[in-house]
């Protein structure tokens, strides 16, 4: 089964350069089949893997920023891969 995780957070004001940045360095204790980095307006960074995992397995995930680099929460999902047709 393949599993993707969705990570996405909006930088403070000005700072979305730096939450790119910051996103892109974060190492994770195992690797992804698949791992890609998006942004969007309003400084907003989401990051995607992919695992050939069970839907409920423990699969490391990117840290929460800096306070003071984010304006809230960072946002989660997660999601399995289902069959077109």
């Amino acid at each position: 089964m393949t599993v993707a995780l969705m990570w996405e957070a909006r930088a403070a004001s000005g700072r979305g350069a730096e939450l790119l940045a910051w996103a892109r360095e974060q190492a994770l204790s195992a690797r992804p089949v698949r791992r890609e980095t998006f942004r969007a307006p309003q400084d907003r960074v989401l990051v995607i893997t992919w695992w050939d995992a069970p839907y409920d397995a423990e699969l490391p995930e990117l840290p929460e920023p800096d306070g003071a680099l984010v304006t809230r929460a960072v946002h989660r999902w997660r999601f399995e891969s289902v069959a077109d047709g």
